[in-house]
């Protein structure tokens, strides 16, 4: 399977460089050219554009940002769905709505071309080592086809069901880990009022019962704060768009969703 890699970012970047790693012929495109410096000793082949990696892929893989990239490198002349050739497959890394895949796929079926919802988490350390959690929503035997290569970079590899349910998994679990922070900062807060160090909450409670990523997160960081400027956005992108799929079924987000909105609320980032 030739693959190629849209979105080399810190997750991204390792994620490629897995592939490239795992004998796979690899076609790499970014915005910024001097992206694309760090694979200069690698194998990788550099297209000029997103559609001229499409056309020489059987898969391409999206680690970009948001929904408007993926609609914007998928779409057009010199998009993705340009070049593409049928049984070819778009495997979407990012966390987006899941909607933004099922219209992409209806647009991809046209030209018989299949869509795989993939979003990731673990982050660039574990991408590095092989140990990324890929969470795929699809038809099951187009996430078979791709299987081999997520293996590279992913384990476990998660088929959760149809497509979008990838990505509604994915942004359940960053709400849950949005919740979570706001209790590991109140109790941390909490800890220091009541004459007990955040650090030594922190070490204890990480042996305990009350063990959460969460706490362990804040204590190596320092705080809310800190947090806030590295992923405070896309924390409160990922709660909008649950709350947004919520609100289509019907449902209520109850305690989570309270305890979510107060850590957005701490880290200046309301919903």
């Amino acid at each position: 399977m030739r693959v190629g890699f849209i979105g080399l970012g810190s997750q991204g970047a390792p994620m490629a460089r897995r592939i490239v790693e795992g004998g796979y012929e690899t076609t790499l495109w970014a915005r910024r050219p001097a992206t694309l410096e760090a694979f200069a000793d690698t194998a990788a082949k550099i297209a000029e554009s997103p559609a001229e990696l499409a056309a020489a892929s059987d898969l391409v893989c999206l680690c970009v940002v948001g929904d408007a990239d993926v609609d914007e490198i998928t779409s057009g002349d010199h998009g993705v769905l340009a070049a593409m050739k049928p049984g070819g497959v778009i495997a979407i890394h990012s966390t987006v709505h899941p909607n933004t895949c099922r219209d992409l796929s209806k647009q991809a079926a046209i030209k018989g071309i299949s869509v795989i919802d993939a979003p990731v988490s673990g982050g660039g350390p574990a991408a590095a080592e092989g140990r990324l959690l890929v969470m795929v929503g699809g038809d099951a035997g187009v996430v078979e086809r791709c299987r081999p290569v997520f293996a590279t970079y992913a384990d476990p590899v998660v088929h959760v069901g149809e497509l979008g349910s990838g990505q509604t998994t994915k942004l359940l679990n960053n709400l849950l880990f949005t919740a979570h922070l706001a209790t590991a900062a109140s109790a941390l807060s909490l800890a220091r009022s009541l004459g007990v160090e955040p650090d030594r909450l922190t070490e204890v409670v990480a042996r305990s019962s009350g063990n959460s990523f969460a706490l362990n997160a804040l204590g190596g960081i320092g705080g809310l704060d800190r947090l806030a400027g590295v992923a405070g956005t896309l924390l409160q992108k990922d709660v909008r768009l649950v709350v947004d799929l919520a609100d289509g079924a019907g449902a209520h987000g109850g305690a989570v969703l309270d305890a979510a909105d107060a850590a957005l609320g701490l880290m200046g980032h309301p919903r």
